[in-house]
């Protein structure tokens, strides 16, 4: 009897129940072994001593490196249960023969509707209000004077799925959407109700909120720098969504110090391994613990699409559906 290819869920929260139901459903519950696997940390030893011998992992946060497949013969795939893959060596993946996957558009509404509530929070003072009374004033004059939102812009930095999904509660608002997106033509943007400008410096001087909706690259990582924040109005807002590493963040904690810009909403910051940071210190920021993609329909539906890419490519012997090293030849 053939050996079972095994997957290891290394750190993944959430148990393996669903997971095992949806095996059963698919018809494929004895052609794949998945392993539930935590470690205290997430060191590269934590990681081998759980999942050395996998044909299969599921990560969220773990940064796997060209090292550490090296050390995994088996290994076949490596399925991001969320969409960022930057903690991933995808070309040493390519390299080594290993199929990366990820979970494309599973928390688009999330996001979407976590960073309308950072410009309405902003706008209105509503956190900085409520932490005002929970120390025990009564004073709605306990923060800068709010302003109306209608006929405010909204910079969106970059065009996909979440900031399109926004368009809509946007123009509910009356504000006006502002794209630089250089992949997207005017005619495109234009079409779901935004107007695109040339450059990332013309977004900033005219924006009064400015969204983040773009991958960590090389080339988006530390987009947003002192010298960005200098050009935004000092009425402005930012709103960060998209990965910590494409704002540096000791520039955006100077520039809510000293009144470059008013305000941020934040939902990433640049260092999640320790989880610190100085914004968490300033009164003029909202700031979550990267949940803006959280709800039970989008968890569920991030772990069937990565468990759909461990089927397609060890039960089934095909390329995952959702590959992101299409260079890899399967």
């Amino acid at each position: 009897m053939t050996e079972r290819p095994k997957v290891v869920y290394f750190n993944i929260e959430g148990g393996l129940d669903y997971e095992h139901e949806l095996l059963e459903d698919w018809g494929v519950a004895d052609d794949i072994e998945l392993v539930d696997a935590h470690r205290p940390d997430n060191s590269d030893a934590s990681f081998l001593d759980a999942a050395g011998d996998a044909d299969g992992v599921v990560v969220e946060y773990y940064r796997v490196t060209r090292d550490v497949m090296l050390r995994m013969p088996s290994l076949k795939i490596v399925s991001v249960q969320s969409i960022g893959v930057n903690n991933i060596d995808i070309p040493g993946a390519t390299d080594l023969g290993v199929a990366v996957s990820n979970t494309p558009g599973f928390c688009v509404d999330e996001v979407a509707l976590h960073t309308v509530g950072f410009i309405i929070d902003l706008a209105r003072n509503i956190t900085r209000l409520d932490r005002s009374v929970r120390a025990g004033k009564w004073d709605p004059m306990d923060a800068p004077m709010p302003h109306r939102i209608a006929g405010k812009k909204v910079g969106l930095v970059f065009f996909g799925g979440i900031p399109q999904r926004m368009m809509p509660m946007l123009q509910a608002l009356g504000l006006e959407a502002l794209v630089y997106a250089p992949t997207k033509t005017a005619e495109y943007v234009a079409e779901r109700g935004a107007r695109k400008v040339d450059t990332l410096e013309e977004l900033l001087r005219e924006s009064d909120f400015v969204s983040l909706h773009t991958p960590l690259s090389p080339e988006t990582t530390g987009l947003i720098g002192r010298e960005q924040l200098a050009l935004m109005k000092p009425t402005a807002f930012l709103i960060n969504t998209a990965r910590g590493g494409v704002v540096v963040e000791r520039d955006l904690v100077a520039a809510l110090r000293d009144g470059t810009i008013a305000g941020a909403g934040i939902d990433v910051i640049e260092d999640e391994d320790t989880e610190q940071t100085e914004l968490r210190e300033l009164e003029n920021v909202v700031i979550t613990p990267h949940s803006a993609f959280l709800s039970e329909e989008s968890f569920l539906a991030a772990r069937r699409m990565a468990l759909e890419c461990l089927v397609d490519r060890l039960v089934r012997g095909t390329a995952p559906r959702y590959h992101v090293n299409p260079d890899l030849v399967i």
